[in-house]
């Protein structure tokens, strides 16, 4: 699909595993998601505009090229926070803004009861933290409201998805790029992705 890139990258494929595992506890698990995060950052960021920079060395010029663009980090709370230093890692200048939503479990619809975003857009590239694309609801729905806050470029990035939360916003928001560690097999009837990992929020944060 178009638009969709699941990496390929051993690291992603190891810590991944690892982060699957039933065993790993908390501890385990918040330090796996910030370096995945890291390397997810590396994968999605490749197409971001630079500039030409000379720089002075200890031996002479170097020509060399500085970002063009500003980044805005928009992890959906809860479980997003967990992938917001692995960014900062690589980009310690991005903005941060959260926007809080919670899946009703009847509806399996995404909630709204946050919104930090400043009055208008004050970077060039939005991009969306999410461990998980389930349903797709949730990632639908912060673009929607990015969208009509006035960001341009946006793009998603999660650690494991469901082929129907693919779908899902690839269908809503075409023009939006998907970058995931790994696409799962399906969802199970209560929208949790198989096999996945349980609860990413629940997990991080040790409240299984």
């Amino acid at each position: 699909m178009e638009g969709v890139y699941i990496s390929e990258h051993p690291l992603v494929k190891h810590k991944l595993t690892l982060l699957r595992d039933k065993s790993t506890d908390s501890t385990q698990f918040r330090q796996l998601v910030n370096e995945l995060a890291s390397l997810l950052c590396y994968e999605a960021t490749q197409d971001l505009a630079i500039a030409p920079r000379t720089v002075e060395t200890p031996m002479g010029k170097a020509q060399g090229s500085t970002l063009a663009e500003s980044i805005g980090l928009v992890p959906i709370l809860r479980a997003g926070l967990g992938m917001v230093d692995g960014f900062w890692t690589m980009v310690p200048g991005a903005e941060v803004w959260h926007i809080g939503l919670y899946r009703d479990e009847n509806t399996l619809r995404p909630v709204q009861y946050y919104n930090k975003l400043p009055v208008e857009p004050r970077v060039q590239v939005c991009l969306i933290l999410d461990p998980m694309l389930a349903t797709g609801g949730s990632a639908i729905a912060t673009v929607d409201l990015l969208r009509e806050w006035g960001a341009k470029r946006i793009k998603f990035v999660g650690l494991i998805a469901a082929p129907e939360g693919v779908k899902a916003l690839h269908d809503a928001h075409p023009d939006v790029s998907i970058h995931v560690g790994a696409v799962d097999e399906h969802l199970n009837d209560i929208g949790y992705i198989v096999p996945g990992l349980g609860d990413a929020g629940d997990r991080q944060f040790g409240t299984a």
